[in-house]
């Protein structure tokens, strides 16, 4: 198991790490990444389901089906701010829920989306980091994170403090885009993602920049078979992953036992 105080992310080296395809100083990229979703918290939901067609809609169904919620268990959503997530577990059953987020700016966006569909009833909403989470040890039951793991600085200490906040037979479940099982998929979806969406980026939400970084952003995340090894060295036990769509996104699943 990797040391959780020290955990060594291979993205980092001399100092620098990935933004998208650039490279940037460690200590500015969370900030440049808050930047990007300052900008398009308003309209991050209907840009989602321009972006997917509405699969992305499925595919959280899909997570909600594996992640299987309980009126017993609490739940952390990290990097939840839109509140999607945090809704599906509250509508099927399940008990409390804290949504943290380091963007203040879809903390709002959520919060208020939650307000008018159905209130914020069993929701707690939290500015936070993931790399440094403001929950005590064993806390919750279920961690999970969609869509929000590749936009962490250091992917390993994250997953280190996600399974800090478990409790003992506590589960950890993500949700990311990751890559294509089909060869015939990869070129099509390189098309739709580098010319497509930073257009539909500057159309609906006025910042092509961002949605750049985001088609980026994922070809920069490990792949399916690299986060299983991770989520292992952090600790967790039972890993497994189950694809979406041909693997365009992937549903990784880990224990604290």
């Amino acid at each position: 198991m990797t040391d959780d105080a020290n955990p060594i992310d291979p993205k980092i080296r001399d100092g620098v790490t990935d933004f998208g395809f650039d490279t940037v100083p460690v200590e500015v990229k969370a900030e440049r990444v808050r930047e990007v979703f300052d900008s398009v918290a308003g309209k991050y939901d209907l840009m989602n389901d321009l972006m997917s067609l509405g699969i992305h809609r499925v595919w959280k169904r899909a997570f909600m089906d594996w992640a299987a919620p309980r009126a017993a268990h609490t739940l952390l959503d990290v990097a939840g701010g839109t509140g999607d997530i945090a809704r599906l577990w509250r509508s099927r059953g399940g008990g409390p829920v804290i949504v943290c987020d380091i963007n203040a700016e879809m903390i709002a966006a959520g919060r208020a989306r939650s307000e008018r569909e159905e209130g914020n009833g069993g929701i707690i909403w939290t500015v936070g980091d993931a790399e440094r989470l403001p929950l005590p040890d064993a806390s919750v039951d279920r961690v999970t994170i969609a869509f929000g793991l590749r936009n962490v600085t250091r992917i390993d200490t994250a997953l280190a403090e996600m399974r800090r906040v478990l409790r003992i037979g506590g589960r950890f479940l993500c949700l990311e885009f990751s890559r294509p099982t089909q060869p015939w998929l990869g070129p099509v979806y390189d098309a739709y993602s580098f010319k497509v969406l930073p257009r539909l980026g500057q159309l609906v939400a006025g910042d092509r920049e961002a949605y750049q970084y985001l088609a980026e952003s994922i070809r920069q995340f490990p792949d399916q078979q690299e986060l299983t090894e991770r989520m292992r060295r952090a600790g967790f036990e039972a890993v497994r992953w189950r694809d979406l769509s041909a693997g365009i996104a992937a549903i990784h699943s880990g224990w604290r036992l």
